[in-house]
């Protein structure tokens, strides 16, 4: 049994914070003997390499998105995983599809896979939401900025699913004509998108 003060620490811990760091239970004032005695009385679950949950915690339908922000705070759920994310397509990737950084360290990470595409400058910046996601600040990008990123990687993703997701963001009125334009000159895809959006507007 945890002794009583490592129980009362552990209790201390809000019931939604979700996935926690190794970082994080450190802060909260545990010592790496006392994670690993927790783990072993599973009264912590270990989900991955650094990162705990309580047992209790709700496992969500994003949860791995959240494991993988959890790793590369600095990441983008991008493409197919922001489809998915955004409820603009009905296939169900795989993959973690994750924008870094040019010149940024590619993660390394036994589970979930991930697909990693690299930006920088605006390509990066632009077009980003954040949500909290069991307790993870998962960065996606957002409707236009995934639409305009799937004409953008179109032979990655296939013309397919570029133009589902564009269909389906105007028909649900997830965002407008101007923004999609917005991103499309960021993406350099103007040009590709303009006929498709021709032919919706008909």
């Amino acid at each position: 049994m945890p002794d009583t003060e490592t129980k009362n620490n552990l209790a201390s811990l809000p019931l939604d914070d979700g996935l926690l760091r190794a970082s994080d239970l450190t802060r909260q004032g545990f010592s790496r003997g006392q994670i690993m005695r927790l783990t072993q009385q599973g009264e912590l679950l270990h989900v991955g390499r650094g990162l705990y949950s309580r047992p209790d915690t709700t496992v969500t339908e994003n949860h791995t998105l959240a494991r993988v922000c959890a790793r590369v705070p600095q990441g983008v759920i991008c493409l197919a995983s922001a489809l998915q994310f955004h409820q603009l397509t009905t296939q169900n990737p795989w993959q973690v599809w994750l924008l870094i950084e040019n010149h940024a360290r590619a993660p390394q990470m036994p589970y979930p896979p991930l697909r990693i595409l690299r930006a920088g400058g605006e390509a990066f910046r632009e077009g980003v939401e954040e949500h909290q996601i069991e307790g993870v600040t998962v960065r996606v990008t957002n409707v236009a900025k995934t639409v305009a990123d799937c004409f953008k990687y179109r032979n990655k993703i296939g013309i397919a699913s570029a133009l589902e997701a564009l269909k389906e963001a105007l028909w649900e009125r997830r965002t407008d004509r101007a923004t999609l334009h917005q991103f499309a000159r960021l993406c350099r895809v103007e040009r590709v998108m303009q006929p498709y959006l021709e032919a919706l507007s008909l």
